[in-house]
């Protein structure tokens, strides 16, 4: 009696461990039923922070046995706010080398900001027609959280306050360069302008100083030639 009371004890005791191991990858996790199939649907990594790759999962099953062979049928959409992006659902099992878990899937993205996350499944499954979303929450599953919460010992700026100091930057980098632009313009025009202004006042120079040679040329006596001034000189040596 006593060997069968323990004999019961260790098999509920597995019982029990095998049950929360199987659970295991659907903590945090929200549980449907749809129809005849049972939607177990949640960040794959919980909890999920902003940032950082994660996906969505789906454990699908149908009468307590895993679906397996999951078709394109079935598509899920990311709802964040007003934006949604629709991703691929892939099998994390292999039935050729067995690896994976039967029945899970899986659409890979990184969330960017913190905050609920929607993930709308439409499309087919089976026979079935499916349109179920599932919000993250309290009572479902875990909202993507800002990473400096757990970020240490220095805290990373996230990709979206990135963008906002991009934001506030990029006017007054721009302004700065325009002004810059403008500066540059201006010296090149003043350096232009002192160039031309020497260069006319250069022409004005040499057609001053070649009028006035000229003019002096003009008004200056012409020299006496050579003979002439010989004749002359004997001449007067005669006369004497």
């Amino acid at each position: 009696m006593k060997r069968t009371a323990a004999c019961a004890a260790v098999v509920l005791g597995l019982t029990a461990s095998l049950t929360l191991l199987s659970a295991g990858p659907a903590l945090a996790h929200e549980v449907r039923r749809v129809g005849a199939y049972q939607f177990i649907v949640g960040f794959g990594d919980e909890p999920p922070y902003a940032g950082l790759k994660n996906s969505v999962q789906l454990i699908l099953s149908k009468g307590g046995q895993p679906v397996t062979n999951l078709t394109d049928t079935l598509k899920v959409e990311v709802i964040v706010g007003s934006q949604k992006m629709q991703l691929p659902l892939e099998a994390t099992f292999d039935p050729d080398t067995h690896l994976g878990t039967p029945g899970d899937y899986r659409a890979w993205f990184i969330p960017t900001v913190p905050g609920n996350y929607t993930f709308h499944f439409f499309g087919t499954v089976g026979k079935k027609t499916i349109d179920q979303s599932f919000t993250s929450s309290p009572t479902t599953f875990n909202d993507v959280v800002d990473p400096a919460q757990v970020e240490f010992p220095a805290k990373v700026p996230s990709g979206a306050q990135i963008a906002a100091r991009m934001d506030r930057e990029f006017p007054r980098l721009n302004n700065a360069i325009l002004a810059a632009q403008k500066q540059s313009t201006d010296r090149a025009n003043s350096a232009r302008t002192l160039a031309i202004i020497g260069l006319v006042a250069g022409l004005v120079g040499l057609i001053v100083g070649g009028t006035a040679l000229a003019f002096w040329r003009r008004s200056s006596p012409a020299a006496p030639s050579g003979p002439a001034v010989d004749r002359t000189r004997a001449s007067e040596a005669e006369r004497t």
